[in-house]
């Protein structure tokens, strides 16, 4: 699980970040042309790996696909004009989790504070190395919150914060959001509906099976990296912004298997993510997709990494007999 935390954090960008407050490097783009070359070669191995914007279409079924990026960037507002015209001929809106997931989600937290807090037992200063934990209240502290509140925190959560830069705090704490909120707030305005492709406790399923080790990995791989989050945030946001979410998730790969002593280890656990956050996900959301352009066109709205690969949604629906066609070329 080490490192492979830290992929999905960035990767999925479960936490919302605010690019435009970051200056970093694109990691990507700085590598040797031959190494450029060859990610892109293995990105291009999978089904749909290029594109944000879809349309599925069978007989007359129409479900326009949207792959988000959940943080906020002014470049949404290119996607958001495009999408604009789909969003005003679609009977719903399907997303990840609208409004009324999201407070179900906050109510559950407050009845389960166990989920994001140590409540009985050793606290974060005690499960981690003192070095560990100095590293981590140093991060805390950048992101403005103070060692004392830090240590009650689970290391699952923990690990999600860290995968914030400080450059973006101010933006989480003001509210600023990426796509998918962009997205519900246009459809509320136009009083469409807004669905979930999955249940408000998803996020229990992803983290609450997890051992209090895997936790802790997860803490010590986001440090590994903690050095360079502005980094891989710009790296992130220019990969989805050129239409290449998987073009990143390569590039992550790569890096893994090259740091890693035994990259078929690296290799088998990057298989083990991909399926546990995406393809059981992807699975998971083929009959609400469905059912819900049986009722009329549905504009659906996921994270960018969702769409491609053979477990991709995309592909899902190939085989259900839709037509795939990319519109943001």
């Amino acid at each position: 699980m080490l490192r492979l935390a830290t992929l999905v954090f960035a990767l999925l960008a479960m936490a919302p970040m605010v690019q435009a407050r970051c200056v970093g490097t694109d990691l990507i783009a700085a590598l040797p042309p031959p190494e450029r070359a060859a990610l892109q070669a293995a990105a291009n191995r999978h089904a749909h790996a290029r594109g944000n914007l879809w349309r599925a279409t069978r007989g007359d079924l129409v479900i326009h696909l949207v792959g988000t990026y959940h943080l906020s960037d002014p470049r949404h507002a290119q996607m958001m004009a495009q999408v604009a015209p789909l969003l005003a001929q679609s009977r719903t809106l399907l997303v990840e989790a609208g409004p009324d997931e999201e407070t179900r989600l906050k109510a559950e937290l407050l009845r389960r504070p166990d989920f994001m807090f140590l409540i009985d037992g050793p606290t974060l200063p005690e499960l981690l190395t003192q070095t560990e934990w100095q590293a981590l209240t140093t991060e805390m502290s950048a992101r403005g919150i103070p060692g004392f509140v830090a240590a009650k925190f689970r290391p699952w959560y923990m690990a999600m914060m860290l995968g914030i830069p400080p450059c973006a705090m101010d933006g989480v704490k003001a509210g600023e959001r990426g796509l998918d909120h962009q997205l519900i707030a246009a459809a509320q305005a136009q009083g469409l509906p807004v669905r979930a492709l999955e249940p408000f406790d998803t996020l229990f399923s992803i983290f609450g099976d997890l051992t209090m080790e895997q936790e802790l990995e997860m803490i010590r791989a986001t440090l590994l990296m903690a050095d360079r989050p502005e980094d891989m945030t710009v790296t992130l946001a220019n990969a989805y912004f050129a239409g290449q979410p998987r073009l990143l998730w390569e590039f992550a790969r790569a890096n893994a298997e090259a740091a890693a002593p035994d990259a078929a280890e690296i290799a088998a656990q990057f298989a083990l993510m991909e399926d546990v956050l995406m393809a059981r996900r992807n699975r998971s959301w083929l009959p609400v997709l469905l059912a819900a352009t049986a009722q009329g066109p549905v504009l659906a709205a996921g994270g960018a990494l969702h769409l491609s690969g053979e477990q991709g949604v995309l592909a899902l629906l190939a085989a259900e007999g839709f037509t795939i066609t990319r519109l943001d070329q």
